[in-house]
């Protein structure tokens, strides 16, 4: 079995247990983002890590796999994905000193069944010629009528986009939660279609003049000569909530409860929150480090610092379901 591959037939069909040196790990986060920080451990420790992407049903191949699966470790992004994991019961808890040293308890489960990583932060991407420094600090003006026909997003009904709507829930409550999206559709320049980096390109076209988007995405249109126009026509601002802080996301990591090799994955979860492997992921990915005084890509520090939203992430994840009912409920996407 080599380190960069880890084949497996079907979510149905049992896989031969691997070699207990190995560290077997299900991402739904595409291999070449995280394999340089895996490579990393694999040279301090001489532990291989084997990566299978998963791009749908994770949680129902682990409950297929039960006692059997090679897993033992799933890594996934959003709080919400998370969450989902814990509640189908395919996950135990890791009690680590090291992990709740260096990661702060707002980015981790209270009952230790995930670990955030690193964090994202959704912000505003502003047109640097039709918006004045100023015009746009807090979540709540999107909600503005100056706004009107101004606006570009995807989808609300995306797990990005619902994030954030919990996060509006657990500061304005579902009655401000269900103005401010109605508030926000009737903005909107067109109807949302696309990703992220499709809204910088609508304002590099002049079809808007400010979007939603996640930080990292700056860094992989600069990435692209294709991308890089749009993303050199706006910046980036990062607005709060009136009463908070900027919205956060989070990737993450739990072990399985099946975890066939579970002392050479607790030192894989805590090898990737050491400084070195922080580094590594801040420069690779463009996100935010958990660990305190890790430092940020030099294009990451370039955008600017914010304050997190101190809003519980798990807290977040339980506002999740009125979040997509109230999106529906305003039909944002129609």
């Amino acid at each position: 079995m080599t380190i960069r591959t880890f084949l497996l037939a079907t979510a149905c069909i049992a896989v031969a247990a691997p070699a207990l040196a190995d560290v077997n790990i299900y991402t739904t986060r595409q291999p070449e983002l995280i394999q340089p920080v895996m490579d990393a451990f694999t040279a301090q420790t001489g532990i291989a890590v084997n990566l299978a992407f998963v791009d749908d049903g994770l949680v129902e191949r682990l409950k297929a796999e039960g006692a059997r699966s090679p897993a033992d470790l799933v890594m996934t992004v959003d709080i919400a994905n998370l969450q989902q994991i814990v509640d189908a019961g395919v996950v135990q808890p890791v009690i680590s000193d090291t992990l709740t040293a260096a990661i702060p308890a707002t980015l981790r489960s209270p009952e230790n069944l995930w670990f955030g990583l690193t964090t994202r932060a959704r912000i505003i991407y502003a047109s640097k010629d039709r918006v004045a420094d100023g015009e746009v600090t807090t979540y709540e003006d999107l909600a503005s009528e100056k706004w009107q026909g101004r606006i570009c997003t995807r989808s609300g009904l995306h797990s990005y986009n619902l994030a954030l709507m919990a996060a509006v829930i657990a500061h304005d409550g579902e009655d401000g939660a269900r103005d401010w999206a109605a508030a926000v559709r009737g903005n909107l320049a067109r109807k949302p279609e696309g990703n992220d980096r499709a809204q910088v390109k609508a304002i590099w076209a002049g079809q808007c003049d400010i979007s939603l988007g996640n930080t990292y995405y700056m860094g992989e249109m600069l990435e692209d000569p294709e991308q890089t126009e749009w993303a050199n026509s706006v910046r980036i601002i990062f607005p709060t909530f009136a009463d908070g802080g900027t919205h956060v996301n989070v990737s993450g990591i739990a072990m399985t409860n099946a975890a066939p090799n579970k002392d050479q994955a607790l030192q894989l979860m805590e090898f990737l929150v050491s400084p070195a492997a922080q580094s590594i992921y801040a420069d690779l990915n463009y996100e935010y480090p958990v660990l305190d005084g890790a430092p940020l890509s030099d294009l990451v520090a370039s955008w600017g610092s914010f304050i997190p939203d101190d809003v519980d992430l798990t807290d977040l994840a339980g506002h999740r379901p009125a979040a997509l009912r109230i999106m529906e409920e305003v039909n944002f996407d129609g």
